[in-house]
């Protein structure tokens, strides 16, 4: 199994005051080593900017460490998951999804990964597939 971890919940494990901390670590915990995991360069770039602006640089240095280390995949945007995001905003005109939200999804429908670990309901909103019927499986 095969699991896109969002900016939120990568936000959630560093902040310890944040509200979905301690579920977003024990999920963490439960799937490390057990699942792979998966990262956009975009949630890269959107989770440096979160922890540097809200928790300090150190937080992003840390995080970035972290993630160095360890066998989480880094996937980069291609021209095929921009033209997909930018239909994507246009489509779904009367939703808040930001840039990395779209990408996030164009990467996920590309690669055939359903499983996401976020606390963003725009995950749950987004249809995907032939018909758009199919959604992705937030967890925890």
């Amino acid at each position: 199994m095969t699991i896109m971890v969002d900016t939120g919940a990568w936000y959630a494990l560093a902040d310890t005051s944040d509200t979905y901390h301690q579920r977003a670590k024990a999920f963490y915990q439960q799937i490390a080593g057990n699942i792979s995991m998966l990262i956009t360069d975009a949630i890269l770039v959107e989770i440096w900017f979160l922890l540097a602006s809200r928790l300090g640089r150190t937080a992003a240095l840390t995080f970035w460490d972290t993630l160095r280390k360890t066998d989480i995949k880094i996937i980069c945007l291609t021209e095929f998951d921009l033209e997909a995001a930018w239909h994507t905003i246009n489509t779904y005109t009367d939703q808040s999804f930001s840039f990395t939200d779209c990408t996030t999804f164009s990467i996920m429908e590309r690669l055939g990964i359903s499983d996401v670990f976020t606390f963003d309901h725009h995950f749950l909103i987004y249809r995907y597939g032939l018909h758009r019927q199919k959604a992705f499986t937030c967890l925890p």
